[in-house]
């Protein structure tokens, strides 16, 4: 199968989305479960989101070397692929939120260990929808 790669656009693409409906989801449930100002934890989600759509990129673009885009990617390797991602951003995210949320590092790896088993299952099934949508497309450019 030929490869396709993918563009800067879709990779900006890619992220906000991911972004976008994870914020509408995460930062109202953080707050109602930390019982925290949902200004505080839209905060705090933002700024993770923007850190982790620039390490989505990142991360992806790495991922793609090695894994070709256009061929099946099953199952076990979209659960390494969210583990990866998933690990990274911990260590990068667990300062911010121990800083914003003005917590402890302890009590941020909870926060973050939270957030790792939404977004773990999460991941898995955005990059699954994400990939059918994106070859469906394909089919249908090249069908034309």
């Amino acid at each position: 199968m030929k490869k396709q790669n993918r563009s800067l656009g879709e990779r900006i693409i890619h992220a906000v989305s991911f972004e976008v409906i994870a914020l509408a989801i995460c930062a109202p449930t953080a707050a109602w479960l930390m019982d925290k100002p949902l200004f505080q934890m839209g905060a705090l989600a933002i700024m993770l989101s923007t850190v982790a759509m620039l390490w989505n990129m990142i991360y992806n673009a790495g991922f793609d070397k090695f894994f070709l885009p256009g061929r099946p990617r099953g199952f076990i390797l979209r659960v390494g692929h969210a583990l990866g991602f998933e690990g990274g951003f911990i260590l990068i995210g667990l300062p911010l939120a121990a800083w914003m949320l003005q917590i402890s590092l302890l009590e941020a790896l909870m926060v973050e260990i939270g957030f790792f088993l939404f977004f773990l299952p999460y991941t898995i099934i955005f990059n699954a929808c994400y990939d059918w949508l994106r070859a469906r497309r394909l089919r249908h450019v090249t069908e034309r």
